[in-house]
C-alpha cells in the first residue's frame, strides 16, 4: 500500500474499498448504529443547507439553482467521509467484501440493516430539531415552501422512476466514496466528493437518506403548520394532501432504496471488484493472456 503523501492507483483504491467494507461489515454492531446515527444527521443538514439555498432561487436560471444546491449538498457527504460515519448507500459496497468471501451474507444484510436504521433516526432528529425550531418559517414560509415543493415532487414518482433515480443517484454517491478513497489529505476528500454529489443532486435523483429528512420534514409541515404560515407562504394546504407516511414508505422510499442497493453495490461495488479483484487474480486466464502472472505480462508487451 502506498504511503501517506502518496495517491493510490485505482487498484489500491479497489482495495482499500473493500477493506473498508468489511470492516464495517464486522464492526461492533453498536458502533456501526451510533456511526450511522450521525451519518443520518449528516446528510440531513446537507439538505437544510440545501433547502435554504433554494429559497428565492426561483427567481436564478434552473440550472444555476440547481447546480448552487448540489454544491452546498455536497456538506452532507464531506463530513461523513471526513468523519468515518456509516451511511447506507455507501455501505452497499460492503457487496465487495462479500464478494471476496471475506463476510457472510449474514453479515452484510446485518450491517444494512444496522445502519439503514440509524440514518433513519439519525435523519428524523434533525427533522424534529427543524421542526421545533420553526426553521421552516424562515422567509415568511418560503423555506418550509422549498420543503413542501420537494417532497411532494418526490412521492408523485412512479415506482420504475424512483428506482431508476436511486441507481442513478448511487452511482455518484459510491463513486465519489470511492474517490475520496484516493485522498491523502482533507482538501483531497472533499474535492473528491463534491463534484460526484453536486451532479446527482443537481440533476434531482434520489438518495434514501436524504429522503429521510425531507419528505418526513414536509409532512409535519403539511399536517402541523398554522393558518398564519399557509397565509404568508401563498400555499395551499389542500395541494399537498399526497405527502403521506404511507406515499414516503411505498411510493419513495421503497424503490429508492432498491436503486440506491443496485447503483451502488452492484454497478459500482461488484463492477470494481470485477475489473481489479476477479479479472486481476493471479493465473486468471483471460483470452490468450494470464492476468497476474510473466505470460501476461509478456503478452501485454
Amino acid at each position: 500500500m502506498s504511503s501517506d503523501s502518496t495517491i493510490l492507483t485505482p487498484s489500491q483504491m479497489a482495495r482499500a474499498a473493500e477493506d473498508a467494507a468489511f470492516g464495517k461489515a464486522t464492526s461492533h454492531q453498536l458502533k456501526s448504529f451510533l456511526l450511522a446515527l450521525t451519518a443520518g444527521g449528516y446528510i440531513a443538514l446537507g439538505f437544510v443547507f440545501f433547502t435554504t439555498s433554494q429559497v428565492g432561487a426561483d427567481q436564478m436560471p434552473f440550472g444555476v439553482a440547481k447546480v448552487l444546491g448540489g454544491f452546498v449538498f455536497a456538506t452532507g457527504l464531506a463530513l461523513v467521509v471526513l468523519t468515518g460515519a456509516e451511511l447506507f448507500t455507501s455501505s452497499t459496497l460492503t457487496l465487495t467484501a462479500r464478494a471476496s468471501g471475506r463476510i457472510t451474507t449474514w453479515q452484510l444484510l446485518r450491517n444494512w440493516v444496522v445502519v439503514f436504521v440509524g440514518n433513519f433516526i439519525g435523519a428524523l432528529t434533525i427533522v424534529a430539531l427543524v421542526y421545533l425550531g420553526r426553521v421552516w418559517e424562515q422567509a415568511d414560509g418560503g423555506w418550509g415552501a422549498v420543503v413542501l415543493d420537494v417532497s411532494l415532487k418526490k412521492v408523485h414518482h412512479d415506482f420504475l422512476t424512483a428506482f431508476m433515480l436511486g441507481i442513478l443517484c448511487n452511482l455518484m454517491v459510491c463513486l465519489a466514496i470511492w474517490a475520496a478513497y484516493s485522498g491523502r489529505t482533507t482538501t483531497d476528500k472533499v474535492v473528491a466528493v463534491t463534484m460526484p454529489i453536486a451532479l446527482f443532486v443537481a440533476s434531482g435523483f434520489e438518495h434514501s437518506v436524504a429522503n429521510m429528512f425531507m419528505i418526513p420534514l414536509g409532512i409535519l409541515v403539511r399536517s402541523y403548520a398554522g393558518q398564519d404560515f399557509w397565509a404568508s407562504s401563498g400555499l395551499d394546504q389542500a395541494a399537498y394532501g399526497d405527502l403521506t407516511w404511507a406515499s414516503f414508505l411505498v411510493d419513495n422510499l421503497l424503490p429508492v432504496t432498491l436503486g440506491n442497493i443496485v447503483g451502488g453495490g452492484v454497478m459500482i461495488g461488484v463492477l470494481y471488484w470485477t475489473i481489479f479483484h476477479f479479472l486481476d487474480r493471479p493465473g486468471k486466464v483471460i483470452g490468450k493472456a494470464t492476468v497476474g502472472t510473466d505470460s501476461a505480462k509478456d503478452t501485454k508487451e
